[in-house]
């Protein structure tokens, strides 16, 4: 599930609260940025919103900073029983550009790849930023790899789904009816018994390739040693 994160203009209108005021804020530890995007934009949850209109309650009642500041770090700021802040799974973010920049495609194909299916941001700004853990660098390597061995983004989305099931069973394994868990596990293993035929095929072509390319390496350096001497020789001919 999408985590919500704000930017700081997205905070200030949702808790009404001017930038200045809110950069003072922050100056004095009231309330802090739960993350960034690896451009340094400061991101906020919706916690963040919270703190800020309990903060903008005590100093409306007549506390100065300091004051709040020391009620912070001794009790805390009071949060409603229904709202539970989601466990952040990093507190830095990748953009859609940077994170096709780090593994090497186009910020196009990200979007494509989300369009299909594939993949999904952790957490969506409210402006729009698509933000991305450090693990889809990884993943969207696999993705690659995968298309190398000639998958089609619609059976690279059937895989990505197995690897979505594999988790979500593994956090919830008594959600599911045994039967259940068995067929799609059973279709797991047999994707990657498919995988492991592909590699094979692969492996035995890039060996073929190699041997190949190595021998003719061999040949061309041959026919260039040739050639060097046929040029040395005419030299010499010339001299006399």
């Amino acid at each position: 599930m999408e985590k919500h994160l704000f930017i700081l203009d997205e905070l200030c209108s949702k808790a009404n609260v001017s930038k200045r005021l809110l950069q003072e804020w922050e100056k004095f530890r009231l309330i802090a940025p739960v993350g960034f995007t690896d451009e340094k934009i400061p991101l906020y949850s919706e916690s963040s919103i919270e703190k800020a209109l309990n903060i903008q309650k005590l100093l409306e009642l007549g506390y100065e900073m300091k004051d709040v500041q020391k009620i912070i770090k001794k009790i805390g700021m009071p949060q409603s029983s229904d709202k539970q802040e989601p466990d952040m799974p990093s507190n830095q973010y990748l953009t859609v550009g940077h994170l096709a920049d780090k593994v090497g495609i186009s910020p196009r194909t990200v979007k494509h790849w989300e369009d299909k299916g594939i993949i999904e941001p952790d957490m969506r700004s409210e402006g729009g930023f698509r933000l991305y853990s450090e693990a889809y660098v990884y993943l969207c390597q696999l993705i690659k790899d995968l298309q190398l061995f000639g998958y089609s983004l619609e059976e690279i989305k059937i895989i990505s789904s197995y690897f979505r099931d594999f988790l979500n069973i593994q956090k919830n394994i008594h959600v599911y009816k045994k039967t259940e868990i068995d067929m799609k596990l059973e279709s797991m293993l047999q994707e990657i018994q498919v995988l492991f035929d592909k590699m094979k095929l692969f492996k035995e072509g890039i060996q073929r390739w190699e041997d190949l390319l190595k021998k003719k390496k061999k040949e061309i350096l041959n026919l260039k040693n040739q050639n060097q001497k046929r040029s040395d020789i005419k030299k010499g001919r010339k001299r006399e």
